[in-house]
């Protein structure tokens, strides 16, 4: 703990530090807040799409033997982009799923399989969720680290900064109580030694 000048102007100074962190610290609780229901969202969002994924799996399991015709699936369609915009969580930016924009190649309807259009969409859902996944994993590392920083700054504020403020104003105040006690004392004593004086004076 640094130490402190034992002044009125100090105690001034310490008592405005008080008040700016004790309006700061409600802010900074519920940024904490914000944080943590974010990051709870985003383990449901990913829970969800898991369980789209496995259901996904197990509905291609019924027909994905036809995957060994050979149908050159695989060159009809292939990921141009995935495109992610920016979001804002508590005053944090992330990367926010749009979409996943594919090239399709044209095909001979006659003399492709019946099962490929399907095969091609469950591919284009399957490319989707991952990149969902993906998207959701980049804001779990920024929201985790934000909620981090935040954590520490609220321990700073409530188990440091402030208890050592109102220790500090406890200190001047006792100090400036003990010299006015003091200084009124002092006077006292003058105050007597003067009139003891002038009596033995008269």
């Amino acid at each position: 703990m640094a130490k402190i000048r034992l002044t009125k102007n100090e105690l001034k100074k310490q008592k405005d530090a008080l008040k700016r962190y004790r309006l700061y610290l409600p802010t900074l609780l519920l940024k904490k807040q914000q944080l943590q229901a974010e990051l709870l969202k985003t383990h449901h969002a990913m829970e969800e799409i898991k369980r789209k994924r496995a259901f996904l799996k197990a509905e291609t399991l019924e027909w994905v033997d036809v995957f060994a015709e050979e149908t050159g699936i695989e060159n009809l369609i292939k990921i141009d982009q995935i495109v992610t915009t920016a979001g804002n969580i508590a005053g944090i930016d992330i990367p926010v799923f749009d979409k996943v924009s594919f090239v399709e190649e044209e095909y001979d309807l006659g003399k492709t399989a019946l099962w490929v259009d399907y095969g091609i969409d469950e591919m284009k859902q399957v490319v989707t969720l991952n990149a969902k996944m993906e998207t959701l994993k980049q804001q779990e590392v920024l929201i985790r680290e934000e909620l981090r920083i935040t954590t520490q700054r609220v321990n700073l504020f409530e188990k440091v900064m402030i208890p050592e403020a109102c220790e500090n104003i406890r200190k001047i105040q006792i100090y400036l109580g003990d010299m006015q006690t003091a200084a009124v004392v002092t006077g006292k004593i003058a105050k007597d030694k003067i009139l003891k004086k002038e009596q033995s004076l008269g």
